[in-house]
């Protein structure tokens, strides 16, 4: 049982071990995450040592990082190829939702997560789209669940915003490091209010840099509220995600 009187740390509380990174920026040398080969096995090793069992790597496809799906399976297969390791990995992508998402849209050049069945989106952390509640929809109609990356963050989202976007369906992924204060006192505020409230479905690292994800883990910031409801989230993303995939299969 957790005490209500002290604050711990994710690696205090083992957090890592059985979980799965729903994701990381450790496809290396594609976007702003991991530069090379190296650091991310570094990372993958790493990930071992904590008991990590699968990784979903979700690159940047995005205005700043106009990635192509064929590129990145490319990078995936050599990182596969590099590796000898007991971790399960995964290639999908983190979708930013601007000008260069309608026509890998309408091609369905997609990189999905969940057998096929999850998109991984994000916005400017500053303005919405101009149509993002008709693009969630449009997801939807797909057949696709959209899964919004660390809503915590975007400064433009009310409470009322995040009430809305659930009721639409869309699935919520916590940055875990929004709880350790990286991105800021008002991200870890609102994650944690979020996290309580039990809004969301997926967690992740969203590493980009192994040294300040390793930093946060250690931080003791957790009350036994959080690990309480941390703990319901691994399991719930846990289950949710084998649902999905014996609904595919």
């Amino acid at each position: 049982m957790w005490s209500f009187f002290h604050h711990y740390s994710f690696d205090e509380i083992g957090f890592l071990n059985g979980a799965v990174d729903y994701h990381c920026h450790i496809l290396p040398g594609v976007d702003d995450g991991v530069r090379n080969l190296d650091k991310s096995l570094a990372a993958l090793s790493y990930y071992e040592e904590a008991g990590v069992t699968e990784v979903w790597l979700t690159p940047h496809i995005m205005e700043d990082y106009p990635n192509s799906t064929y590129q990145l399976r490319q990078g995936f297969n050599k990182l596969c190829d590099a590796y000898n390791g007991p971790l399960i990995m995964h290639l999908a992508s983190e979708n930013m939702l601007d000008s260069t998402f309608e026509q890998r849209f309408h091609d369905d050049d997609l990189l999905t997560m969940g057998q096929g069945t999850h998109l991984l989106v994000e916005t400017s952390y500053f303005n919405p789209p101009i149509q993002l509640y008709q693009t969630l929809n449009e997801i939807s109609r797909r057949g696709l669940f959209p899964v919004l990356a660390h809503p915590e963050r975007y400064l433009y989202m009310t409470l009322k915003d995040y009430d809305r976007l659930k009721d639409m369906g869309v699935k919520f992924q916590l940055s875990i490091m929004s709880l350790a204060g990286v991105y800021g006192d008002g991200a870890a505020v609102k994650a944690r209010h979020l996290l309580l409230e039990d809004k969301y479905d997926l967690y992740g690292s969203d590493l980009h840099r192994l040294s300040v994800f390793r930093k946060a883990l250690s931080a003791k910031v957790l009350t036994g509220k959080d690990v309480n409801a941390l703990q319901n989230l691994k399991q719930k993303a846990y289950v949710e995600s084998f649902e999905y995939a014996q609904n595919v299969g």
